[in-house]
């Protein structure tokens, strides 16, 4: 099995091979000193496209193409995710750049100030979705402390019609027209610093990231602010599945590649210190749809660890479960997190990672 890992950070996007199921080799920094807040492995075509969000520092945010695995880079003459002038706006960043699982060419990306927009091209140029930015509620949508961002988008494995996305602090967000029109989708999701009795709000949920399943792509995996929830119908309703957890607050949460029932968190101290829980990194695996948890840690570091990882740090596919440390170390499974190889270290602030079979 041939591999590609791409490691997103703040001062470059690192690109690492593994052949014939051997070690990791991380190519030289592209994009040095330039922060990569989104990555994404486009395998939908004979030939891999590598799609990068980048900023240039005071250049402003762009999108950059590799249709040779980084070897070279191609940019749009023109911004190619940017608000119409009749929004106002301006784009801080992208977030999140999601394939189309049932479209060809359809590549979504996810911005701040909260937006999605829409790519035909394979991610040379987008359009926003007008439906989305302007919804009723978001006069009332709040940042969060990452900013306000969409940082989630979750397509629909069998019908493009269907898509939900997750927006920092206004929740998660669902359509069923493709885009057009959308509904916010968190009934059972709680909010405990608001009033008793006003818990359980319509948004306003600081979800911090959303997983599914192609081969179920009805159950959806949350990660909140304040706990980890499961939803079988694509956000209709959510249950609580964090109580056996060591800690409910985290960042990330994956599912594996071929188990749908199998999903992955990375706990932290809910406070401000925001490290992992009982300073170590373990990554928790249930393999029940979340009834249970089991630490897995074997081949992490034994010492005391502060350092954080961040909502798209951490990834699952068939080439593997990887994560990379906000002190820029890299670590990778190849059996579902029952044990980890070191694949890179002294890396800059890891943002992404992403990786697919060549």
């Amino acid at each position: 099995m041939d591999a590609l890992l791409a490691i997103g950070t703040r001062k470059g996007l690192f690109l690492a091979r593994s052949s014939g199921n051997g070690p990791y080799k991380m190519d030289p920094v592209h994009f040095a000193n330039v922060a990569v807040h989104a990555v994404t492995i486009d395998t939908r075509t004979e030939r891999p496209r590598v799609i990068a969000a980048i900023e240039w520092g005071h250049f402003g945010p762009s999108v950059l193409w590799s249709d040779d695995l980084g070897a070279t880079w191609q940019e749009a003459e023109r911004p190619p995710v940017a608000f119409p002038e009749q929004t106002g706006t301006t784009l801080e960043k992208v977030w999140q750049l999601q394939p189309s699982p049932t479209e060809p060419g359809v590549v979504w990306a996810g911005a701040e100030p909260a937006a999605l927009f829409r790519s035909e091209d394979g991610g040379q140029s987008f359009r926003l979705m007008e439906g989305l930015w302007d919804h009723p509620t978001r006069p009332q949508w709040v940042p969060g402390g990452g900013g306000m961002c969409l940082h989630t988008v979750i397509p629909h494995a069998t019908d493009p019609a269907r898509i939900g996305v997750a927006v920092s602090t206004a929740g998660f967000f669902r359509s069923e027209d493709g885009g057009g029109t959308w509904e916010p989708a968190n009934r059972g999701i709680k909010v405990p610093f608001n009033p008793e009795g006003s818990q359980y709000p319509d948004f306003g949920q600081c979800v911090h990231k959303v997983a599914n399943h192609p081969a179920r792509p009805e159950r959806l995996f949350l990660q909140h602010h304040w706990g980890v929830y499961r939803s079988d119908d694509f956000g209709t309703n959510w249950t609580s599945i964090g109580d056996n957890l060591p800690s409910d607050f985290g960042f990330p949460i994956v599912i594996n590649h071929d188990k749908p029932d199998t999903a992955f968190v990375f706990p932290l101290h809910g406070d401000m210190d925001r490290s992992p829980v009982g300073h170590r990194y373990q990554v928790f695996r249930t393999d029940d749809a979340g009834d249970t948890w089991r630490a897995l840690a074997q081949g992490l570091p034994d010492e005391p660890v502060y350092s954080s990882i961040l909502r798209d740090a951490m990834t699952a596919s068939a080439a593997g479960l990887f994560f990379g440390t906000r002190d820029g170390e890299v670590y990778g499974s190849a059996d579902e997190g029952e044990s980890w190889d070191l694949i890179a270290r002294h890396l800059p602030d890891v943002f992404t990672t992403r990786a697919a079979v060549l």
